[in-house]
């Protein structure tokens, strides 16, 4: 069964819009952790609209489950607030300033020799690395001469032609996972999955070990409350 990671970038977006700290972002995470998540995530980007940094350094302390910090390292910024906490993971994710949320993976070949270098520095930390691609067979290929240990497949496409038609929308999801696991690379992923499509992913993606999930889930979340929310996105990781 792959782990979910529950991305709380809305908690921070929430608090931040009337200031204070309500809700607390500390202690939504480690309710997360106590219902069921297997891991945080957040995307912490540098005009600090939602996640600040401090808040990576306070969670750092007190979660116990997989820290996963996502984000463009091309931000000395960024990549300092890495090393400084040492997560279990960072999800490179080639975001421009400002943007309003991922829309795209790595050129993993035109982009290949940057990958290499800032891969090895934050492995050399002793974190675990996954780089954000689209599912083309390519770019999974040129994925691995990076170094990287995973791939996060960016799975907008797939919710987006889930409802029309999901063999074909999941189609080149399932090639770039047998791609990825042929090359001896983990897989995550992430992006618009939600209740309705999740469990059809998680049954048909082989190899798939984790998906990072925010926004859908905090918007479940405030019909079903967070804990049921957790275990209904948990149920329909169960293969």
């Amino acid at each position: 069964m792959a782990h979910l990671s529950v991305n709380i970038n809305k908690i921070a977006t929430l608090r931040n819009s009337r200031g204070g700290n309500n809700p607390d972002l500390l202690k939504v995470a480690l309710d997360c952790e106590r219902f069921g998540a297997e891991g945080i995530t957040v995307h912490p980007r540098p005009d600090e609209r939602h996640i600040r940094y401090r808040d990576v350094y306070d969670l750092k302390k007190a979660i116990s489950t997989e820290f996963n910090i996502e984000g463009n390292p091309v931000e000395a910024s960024f990549v300092e607030l890495v090393l400084n906490n040492r997560p279990a993971q960072v999800t490179l994710v080639p975001d421009a300033l400002g943007q309003i949320t991922s829309n795209h993976g790595w050129d993993t070949i035109q982009h290949q020799d940057y990958l290499k270098t800032i891969i090895s520095e934050f492995q050399l930390a002793g974190i675990r690395v996954s780089i954000f691609v689209d599912p083309v067979v390519e770019m999974v290929e040129a994925a691995a001469t990076t170094g990287t240990n995973r791939i996060e497949l960016y799975t907008e496409a797939y919710a987006a032609g889930y409802h029309g038609d999901k063999e074909k929308a999941i189609a080149p999801y399932i090639e770039a996972a047998k791609a990825a696991q042929k090359l001896g690379i983990g897989i995550n992923a992430g992006h618009d999955l939600d209740l309705h499509n999740l469990k059809y992913f998680a049954q048909n993606i082989p190899g798939l070990l984790e998906v990072s999930i925010g926004h859908a889930l905090i918007c479940d979340a405030l019909y079903y409350g967070l804990e049921n929310t957790i275990q209904l996105y948990l149920r329909a990781l169960t293969k």
